[in-house]
């Protein structure tokens, strides 16, 4: 604590001291805020400062760093100039969040002990009718607001309760004195043969835990203290019982404004039995002396609310009855000894749903019209519009009837909800026969002593005073009065009950009632020594998914030598909520482990919810899919105000927690989006993959950034203009990455029944990703179904494409393209992410309607962050993101909470470490260079390896991958929906010259090539980049030179008149013409020519592939082309086909050689479906005869793991063997050829059998399909 005290001292140097900033608001034109079901025009000024919500409308923020907390309270405005601006300039700016003098926040905003200040102004009032824009601003400020916070920066470690005894629980539901006998103890398994007065009960109750960091919560179960009647003999006899105040799930939450708590609808209690005595109720300390205040009467809070319905799917706002057909519906409540000169307060939520016509509910109380909540019409981006009443009125009868009417204005399309209905009367403090909760706000407003009176009180034994709930007080009746009288002290709200034995709530038990031991607290930085060890990353999880989370928690800790923790969903809840669901006890618990670091710069850094998420918190819709929480916005209207965020878990400094502008990430927070235990699995496996040995390659050095279209030339442009931007500037800073530039309106659009599509911009996404890519980058118009209008990107497109091993980060800044949080609509991200042939290893993507100007300011700042520009040292894409949503940017912009990290938040991309050199063209230094690589020049290229630093590395040995490249190329966009209007011109990177690979030896390598006639023929500078994975070793190099010129053609030589060999095979290279395949076959080519192989995308010059001759749609092949090692005039291509057709197919593949040689070759393959039937050929064995080795092989169209089985007969029929085992199918193997069972000529018994002919049984079983197959062939031993 000394450390923190220090703190503290130097703080209070900064107290009292005025600081000053002056501020410009530098206006311009309007602005268009759209998504993709909503726009509209608003003043703007910098997008730095500039924000807009339709809750707040536009507001002006700035963030800057300061060395201490400023006060928050301290912030006065001066100096404010200001000009007109006219009702017509407002455009669509909604008037009603105009104010009539200017709203001023200055916050402190911290991230990390990284202190800055966020000041937020609404830049446009409305002066007595005449609206006025800010030019320019004064604000005076102090320091000295955060010596409070500081105070809680670090908790006290220590075990739970839980750590040790016996445990057992059972829960209520609802507010109130619940009787516990013996009997129900012994059914929960509670051992009863003990000193009742060791019985202690534990339990924090069911109300929500505060979502504000600042408000404070139990992080343990608490004890509770009970009424043990019987218990003083020591011995628990079988009439005691135990008496107790339990608090139910469904009390008031203001936060969201809710009567039904939204987790849970159980309120957990726990028992245990050893140790010391445990806590009882006492007696109420009353005050002496004359009471000021006397109470007669208390305020009774009545509602009814039930959950059902969730309008939009969105939000944590649900509602209970549908008003439509059945358009009147009645609610009764009682006030017994109601006071009726006193109004009672009544308060009526509900919303409609209508896209035509607005609608109505009145409100009729008791027979008599009070009011009507008015419901507006929804539009596309409002999907339900909220009403309500709220009146004081006076009620002249104990019985309430309130009756709702349901106006749908002759629209019978229209329905309405109901929320909730909420009457709080006051009544005389008279026992009517039940216990009941009774509170009285007089007694706030009034200090001093407070005497309650309460009537008919015989049959009252006590009354309890429960304001605190864990130390409840009680106040004894025992002489049976009929008028029982009280003293309190007064000045703060208190809550009493009334306590009799003819009416105690009974608890209830689940079938389970144990709980084993454990703590959290005491445990979690404890290392396998049981040594204090910070934590840098936890994940948690749903137990059924406890071992994938695992999994993932070991390949950290030894990818990056990171303590890793995992936790379960449930511990937390025991430990941090009472046994019950709720958000804030994660954050609780991660906010525990990161205020408890040894120092800050060892506080947990990386967050895991191992889990998919939903709207629903309780499991009221069908495939639900609520496996780890996240945090829901109250809105739950509106796609572009309405949000979901797991932020809510990073945020961690007292000011936080209601995800407002000012607050800061703390902690990079990351999902597992895995809606079951197999998915996770497979999620896990692709992350594996990512960091395995078959990852490593030159895809590492590729970015793809694809825009969207122009359909809108008033501010479209922005969209292509941004992407081409970023690309850029990735060139510019990282040279040894190659951007390819995917501008959706550079390829030419078609007209179908369907609408307007790009089909050559399908092709080259999918292409691009399958050839790789470290970062796919988008930025345009995208929904749950995929990307741009124009369907660019699909759900079909995500679950086709096979990058394995490739897997990129998917960038979608864009509208609801993973919106995954409905488990009923499954979205095109998600099944980007979950394609376990390819696809993503992780997104940085939305989950709600954006505006495009946010996608801009974030894109324009994630970039800077991901690839850490000026530095080789990278964050991980979690990390890259937390930055971003703090940078000052972005700060004050509301709608950067709904973007979400997708993956795993350790993970850093796989990007290759500088640095490789070339060093020598021709045997020539680079420096001596004097003439550019001529077309059918032989060239000769030398390189060196070197470390970070500089130094060169003389014991590096590996594989280099070289790609030479042409002339960068001028391209531009075609207008296609606007004409001329918008055209952009844009670079490419050049065609490629050459790619091949070399052997590094000792730190030193070269290759050859000869330069393809197809290059561009006037001079200017190429490109080559290289890529080098070290032998033995997962470490991998990039490097680049701009330090060749290109262009030109030797006239001098030699000349080639003969194409190049071709040989084709399916998925592997024992395939024969005529085999079966699947659907997706992956075609393999080898190809060798004594020039080499032309892949520089000459004018008909393209490696090409035809099926079925339908020569309108061939597949262009050159970037799946690679030399081999070494050896410039041999190579191979893998291309990997999609969704062919059953049946058989004849395919052609033509190549080039670099002197324009072609040669053809065609294979003919047997497509089956692996859905429907399983089928197997070419069933043999080899070598066949054999002597003590010998191979089963056959070809099958799966891609499953199938389960093969061997039999040997004897000709007589005599079983001698039976071998078993299973394809290598699955996964990373795309082969339709199995040898993977092998027989060394025994017996069951080891022993050798003799010479001879012999006869087996293959069989081969799927148990997807729940198919077998089986051949019968014969073999000779030798």
């Amino acid at each position: 604590m000394k450390k923190y005290l220090l703190l503290l001292l130097l703080f209070a140097a900064f107290f009292g001291y005025s600081q000053q900033k002056q501020f410009d608001i530098n206006w311009g034109t309007t602005t268009v805020l759209e998504t993709s079901s909503s726009n509209i025009e608003i003043p703007a000024f910098n997008k730095k400062h500039f924000s807009f919500t339709y809750k707040k409308g536009i507001t002006f923020f700035s963030q800057w760093e300061e060395s201490t907390y400023i006060d928050e309270n301290s912030v006065e405005l001066s100096q404010v100039s200001y000009t007109t601006i006219s009702s017509s300039e407002l455009k669509d700016l909604p008037r009603s969040t105009i104010p009539k003098t200017p709203k001023v926040k200055l916050k402190n905003a911290i991230d990390r002990d990284n202190i800055s200040a966020y000041l937020e102004i609404t830049p446009i009032i409305n002066d007595r009718g005449i609206y006025k824009k800010i030019t320019s601003f004064t604000i005076d400020y102090e320091y000295g607001g955060g010596a409070n916070r500081t105070n809680l920066n670090n908790q006290e470690i220590v075990s739970s309760v839980l750590s040790s005894g016996q445990w057992h629980r059972f829960y209520v539901e609802q507010s109130g004195v619940f009787r516990i006998s013996k009997s129900f103890l012994n059914s929960m398994g509670v051992n009863t043969n003990v000193d009742p007065r060791t019985i202690k009960l534990y339990g924090n109750g069911g109300s929500m835990l505060p979502l504000s960091n600042s408000e404070p919560a139990p992080n343990d179960l608490q004890e509770n203290a009970i009424h043990f009647i019987g218990e003083g003999d020591g011995v628990f006899n079988d009439n005691d019982y135990i008496l107790f105040y339990a608090e139910g799930p469904n009390e008031y939450n203001q936060e969201s404004d809710t009567n039904v708590n939204l987790y849970a609808d159980k309120s957990y209690y726990y028992i245990n039995t050893q140790g010391t005595f445990g806590k009882r109720i006492t007696p109420l300390n009353q005050p002496e002396g004359e009471a000021s205040l006397e109470i007669t009467t208390f305020q009774d809070y009545q509602f009814h609310e039930v959950d059902e319905n969730n309008l939009g799917k969105i939000g944590r706002r649900w509602f209970g009855e549908r008003f439509d057909v059945e358009n009147e519906q009645s609610f009764t409540f009682n006030f017994p000894n109601l006071v009726t000169t006193i109004p009672a307060k009544v308060k009526v939520l509900g919303a409609g749903v209508s896209e035509t016509t607005a609608s109505s509910m009145q409100v009729v109380l008791n027979g008599t019209l009070v009011g009507a909540l008015g419901f507006a019409v929804a539009t596309d981006a409002i999907l339900a519009t909220a009403g309500s009443f709220q009146n004081d009125i006076q009620l002249s009868s104990p019985d309430v009837t309130v009756k709702l009417i349901y106006n749908n204005n002759g629209n019978p399309s229209t329905q309405g909800y109901l929320d909730y209905v909420s009457i709080e009367a006051t009544r005389e403090l008279i026992f009517d026969g039940t216990q009941f909760i009774f509170k009285n706000d007089e007694v706030v407003l009034n200090p001093g002593i407070v005497q309650y009176n309460v009537g008919n009180a015989t049959n009252v034994q006590e009354v309890w005073d429960i304001t605190d709930k864990y130390n409840v007080k009680s106040v004894s009746n025992s002489s049976q009065n009929s008028n029982l009288t009280f003293k309190d002290v007064s000045g703060s709200a208190k809550k009493y009950t009334t306590v009799t034995n003819s009416d105690y709530f009974q608890p209830s038990r689940d079938a389970t009632s144990s709980v084993s031991n454990q703590d959290i607290k005491g445990t979690v930085f404890l290392n396998a020594q049981g040594q204090f060890q910070d934590v840098d990353y936890i994940i948690i999880a749903n137990n059924s998914y406890i071992s994938q989370a695992q999994r993932l928690a070991q390949i950290n800790r030894d990818k990056y030598n990171i303590n890793v923790k995992v936790l379960t969903l449930n511990e937390i809840y025991q430990e941090f909520s009472s046994g019950k669901q709720d958000v804030a006890a994660i954050r609780n618990m991660v906010q525990y482990v990161y205020q408890n670091a040894s120092e800050p710069s060892k506080r947990l850094k990386y967050l895991c919810l191992f889990g998919d998420a939903s709207y629903d918190y309780k499991n009221r819709i069908s495939n639900n899919t609520n496996v780890v929480p996240t945090w829901n916005s109250t809105e739950s209207f509106s796609l572009v105000s309405s949000f979901i965020s797991d932020d809510f878990y990073g945020m961690m400094d007292d000011n936080e927690g209601e995800m407002e502008e000012q607050e800061r990430l703390d902690i990079a927070v990351g999902r597992i989006l895995a809606d079951s235990p197999q998915r996770a699995k497979d999620l896990i496996d692709k992350i594996e993959g990512y960091y395995g040995e078959e990852a490593y390659g030159s895809w590492r050095n590729n970015v793809v950034t694809i825009s969207d279209d122009v359909d809108n030339p008033n501010w479209e442009f922005i969209l292509q203009n941004t992407t081409d931007a970023i690309a850029n500037r990735i060139t510019d800073e990282k040279p040894f990455m190659n951007v390819t530039k995917i501008h959706t309106d550079s390829y030419q659009q078609q007209s179908t029944a369907s609408g307007q599509r790009y089909p050559a911009v399908n092709e080259a996404i999918k292409n691009a990703l399958e050839v790789g890519a470290i970062v796919v980058n988008y930025f345009g118009h995208g929904g749950e179904d995929g990307l741009a209008g124009e369907r660019i990107f699909t759900k079909v497109d995500a679950q086709e494409i096979r990058n394995l091993c490739k897997f990129n980060l998917f960038v979608t800044v864009t509208c609801e393209f993973t919106k995954f949080d409905n488990p009923q609509r499954q979205t095109a991200g998600e099944f980007t992410y979950w394609n376990k042939e390819g696809g993503a290893i992780a997104l940085i993507t939305t989950t709600r309607q954006i505006f495009v100007t946010v996608g801009v300011t974030v894109n324009e700042e994630l970039d800077a962050y991901l690839f850490n520009f000026g530095s080789n040292d990278y964050p991980t894409m979690a990390e890259a993101l937390r930055l971003t949503k703090n940078d000052p940017s972005v700060a004050g912009i509301n709608q950067k909470s709904l973007i979400f990290f997708i993956g795993d938040p350790a993970m850093k991309l796989s990007i290759a470490k500088p640095e490789i050199r070339l060093t020598a063209v021709n045997d020539l230094p680079v420096a001596e260079q004097t003439g550019p690589l001529k077309a059918l020049d032989r060239i000769k290229m030398s390189g060196e390896v070197f470390d970070s630093a500089g130094t060169f590395l003389s014991n590096y040995n590996g594989i280099l991958t070289a790609t030479v490249l042409d002339k960068e190329i001028d391209r531009q966009t075609l207008g296609n929906d606007n004409g001329d209007d918008v055209i952009l011109d844009f670079k490419t990177l050049g065609e490629t010259i050459f790619k091949g690979q070399a052997t590094v030896t000792n730190g030193k390598f070269d290759f050859e090539f000869v330069v393809p006639r197809d290059i561009g023929i006037p001079v200017g500078q190429g490109k080559v980049g290289f890529y080098s994975k070290q032998d033995n070793i997962l470490d991998d190099k990039s490097g680049y030179s701009f330090d060749i010129q290109v262009g030109g053609i030797n006239e001098n030589a030699e000349e080639d008149n003969i194409g190049p060999v071709i040989n084709l095979f399916m998925n592997d290279e024992n395939f024969v013409s005529g085999g079966i395949t699947n659907e997706q076959p992956s075609l393999i080519a080898r190809l060798q020519d004594d020039n080499g192989i032309n892949t520089a995308s000459g004018i008909g010059h393209d490696i090409t592939a035809i099926i079925d001759d339908d020569e309108t749609n061939p597949f262009v092949l050159n970037d799946y082309y690679e030399a081999n090692v070494d050896d410039y005039k041999n190579g191979k291509l893998s291309y990997p086909f999609r969704d062919l057709e059953p049946g058989i197919h004849t395919l052609t593949v033509k190549a080039w050689d670099v002197y324009n040689n072609s040669s053809t070759s065609q294979i003919e393959f047997n497509v089956r479906d692996k859905d429907e039937e399983l089928v197997i050929t070419n069933v043999l064995n080899y070598p066949n005869p054999f002597i003590d080795y010998t191979e089963f092989w056959f070809n099958h169209n799966s891609s499953d793991v199938l389960d093969v089985s061997v039999q040997i007969f004897t000709v007589s029929g005599k079983l001698v063997r039976t071998l078993n085992g299973q394809t290598s199918g699955g996964g990373k193997v795309t082969s339709s050829l199995s040898k993977d069972i092998v027989w060394d000529g025994r017996d069951d018994f080891g022993d050798k059998i003799g010479k001879g002919v012999y006869v087996y049984k293959l069989k081969v079983r799927s148990e997807r399909l729940n198919k077998q197959v089986e051949k019968i062939e014969k073999l000779v031993i030798l």
